[in-house]
């Protein structure tokens, strides 16, 4: 490991010029043994800044995603209950409104019968709901 040496003037001396000047001799100076080791205080600041801007863009987009996942999991959910619904009325075609039993609580439907512009068939509409989203599926019947 090597080490410089430099030499330095002592702290009452250094800078001050009200004071007549003399010639300085060696043993007016300080020796001082500094060791360049280590990081400097800016350089470990701007190393922590850089860091703390990829955690904040890494958490903004792991919840990003997070939220999608969610959304998309709620509307898979609405869209197999729907299709449950649908199953159930094509047996007893009635219109009616609701709430799932659990663990699907926070999901509700409302289903319609309609006449279709086609004779014989009637058309099933079931819309169900959770939260912000809404999952509509219709259905052709026949009478």
């Amino acid at each position: 490991m090597e080490s410089s040496i430099r030499m330095v003037p002592p702290l009452a001396k250094r800078g001050r010029r009200d004071f007549p000047v003399k010639e300085k001799s060696s043993k007016d100076y300080q020796f001082c043994t500094c060791r360049k080791e280590g990081f400097t205080l800016l350089e470990v600041l701007i190393a922590l800044a850089i860091v703390g801007g990829l955690l904040v863009t890494l958490i903004y987009t792991l919840n990003y995603h997070l939220s999608l996942a969610e959304r998309q999991e709620t509307i898979t959910v609405a869209t197999l209950l729907a299709k449950n619904k649908i199953t159930e009325m094509e047996r007893v075609p009635e219109g009616k409104k609701g709430v799932f039993d659990e663990p699907y609580d926070n999901y509700s439907y409302e289903t319609f019968v309609k006449e279709s512009p086609y004779i014989g068939i009637s058309e099933i509409v079931v819309t169900v709901k959770a939260g912000n989203e809404e999952v509509k599926l219709n259905e052709f019947v026949f009478k």
